[in-house]
């Protein structure tokens, strides 16, 4: 066996290119080295920068770790040391750690995934991972999963207990994710999914159940329920000193302290500030009852007025013209010929799509309201040719795997199109339906229609697009040229 510190070290960087994050791969001359980076297909050599470079995402680092794993060292002591500044940049002086400073993460660990399963009439849980020595010894070892000769991959019941277990056998070897159509309705395991990551020091105070089953009652959305978790977890551990009964204790003052220091701060937007005061207004008014705190008298951060990013109607033609692949091709036209959201899109099924009235059915949107939006007839045809070549079963896009496709996947198809158009704009894929709306005003659309395509409950969310439209624009004369 040879000796970890003998192997060839690859050492990781931090790189912003275009306001974007990457990963610098640097590492001494060595053939090997160079030839394994280029096998990998997420890794790319940038002739600007003369490297190898990747997204920096969690997945990415994982991948890589996995892909070198008792071939070289991967080392990302450097990854996040403090940018170093000019003196004619200047530099801020900040105030020390503050309580609302981010929970300390675990080090990237391999992922094990997941999914329905059925076999021989059951419904079992498949647990699919790279291969990774140490999990396929402790899965060996865990008596609650099976090997399935015929299927080659280890299965489990769909047990509560089980999966408890499993986090208890795994836990320092991998990280647990769930297939989006494995749904969860044991609070706390859902919390101990949600919570795996953190380290988890000897004042840790984990999310107070009572308040999850609260949300989970008053049917709160999967998504705020999660915000609220992270939001909660954080004030918690950021007063771990006092302990949870004290904390319990405070006063509007003290929570009114803690949200000032993140406006103060500076680095939390004004959304994250305002469901931070939400969450904990949420824990204390709600869960322990103390309406006599006045939090309603928190001081909220003054909202600013920023207008949305849009896309040229140039540019959205370029993304989608670069974009080869017929289902990633689907997904982006979507995004921008029905103004629909990422999470909109993920969860439609096949027969959302209705042709015979060129209208697409959108179940449970923001705010869990239905609606319907535009079907492009160009759409439909690419969505037919679509259809025949991948043969969805539910969903209208799945994974590889089957499921529901990931946001993630689609934010990264939409930034390999970005950067294979060229385009410089800082955009996202929700730009695409801020470039719906604005381009639809443009052409002279009124603007009560386009409320009711995008699904907003006031017209005054819609109005904000008048201010980025160009339309009449051209009617109008500088006094400039009057002169």
């Amino acid at each position: 066996m040879t000796n970890a510190s003998s192997h060839p070290a690859l050492y990781l960087n931090a790189l912003e290119h275009e306001g974007k994050r990457f990963i610098r791969l640097w590492f001494k001359a060595n053939p090997f080295i160079a030839r394994r980076l280029k096998e990998a297909d997420w890794v790319k050599f940038s002739k600007t920068y003369k490297c190898f470079v990747m997204h920096r995402t969690d997945q990415c680092i994982e991948k890589l770790h996995q892909h070198f794993e008792g071939l070289a060292k991967v080392d990302a002591r450097y990854l996040d040391r403090p940018k170093r500044l000019r003196p004619a940049e200047g530099a801020t002086v900040l105030a020390a750690g503050h309580a609302s400073d981010p929970l300390p993460r675990m080090t990237v660990l391999p992922v094990v995934r997941l999914q329905p399963l059925e076999h021989e009439g059951r419904t079992l849980i498949q647990l699919s991972f790279q291969y990774s020595k140490d999990i396929y010894t402790c899965l060996w070892r865990f008596g609650g999963c099976t090997w399935l000769k015929e299927l080659k991959c280890f299965a489990m019941p769909n047990e509560s207990r089980v999966f408890h277990e499993l986090l208890d056998a795994l836990e320092g070897t991998a990280q647990v994710w769930l297939a989006q159509t494995l749904k969860i309705r044991d609070l706390p395991l859902q919390a101990r999914l949600w919570e795996q990551g953190y380290v988890k020091g000897t004042g840790y105070i984990p999310c107070p159940l009572p308040f999850i089953e609260k949300l989970f009652l008053l049917n709160y959305s999967m998504n705020t329920i999660r915000t609220y978790h992270a939001l909660l977890l954080r004030f918690l551990n950021g007063h771990s000193e006092n302990g949870l009964q004290q904390i319990d204790a405070f006063s509007a003052e003290e929570v009114n302290r803690y949200h000032r220091g993140m406006v103060q701060s500076q680095r939390y937007s004004h959304s994250t500030v305002s469901q931070s005061i939400n969450a904990v207004k949420f824990y204390f008014q709600r869960v322990l009852g103390r309406h006599s705190v006045r939090l309603e008298e928190v001081e909220r951060p003054e909202k600013p007025s920023r207008l949305p990013q849009v896309l040229s109607k140039q540019e959205v033609q370029r993304i989608l013209s670069v974009t080869e692949n017929l289902k990633h091709r689907c997904l982006l036209q979507l995004l921008y010929a029905g103004g629909l959201r990422i999470s909109e899109v993920i969860n439609l099924r096949i027969s959302d799509v209705q042709s015979d009235r060129n209208l697409l059915f959108i179940r449970g949107g923001k705010g869990k309201k239905d609606r319907t939006t535009l079907l492009s007839q160009k759409l439909l045809e690419n969505l037919r040719a679509y259809y025949k070549q991948y043969r969805p079963k539910v969903w209208l896009f799945e994974g590889q795997t089957g499921g529901q496709y990931t946001v993630e996947s689609i934010r990264g198809v939409f930034r390999a199109s970005m950067e294979k158009a060229g385009v410089k704009t800082k955009a996202t894929p929700h730009t695409l339906r801020h470039s719906f709306a604005t381009h639809l005003l443009e052409q002279g659309t009124d603007l009560r229609y386009i409320q009711t395509l995008l699904g907003h409950r006031s017209s005054r969310t819609t109005e904000i697009y008048t201010h980025v439209t160009s339309y009449a624009l051209d009617k109008i004369t500088s006094p400039l040229d009057c002169l």
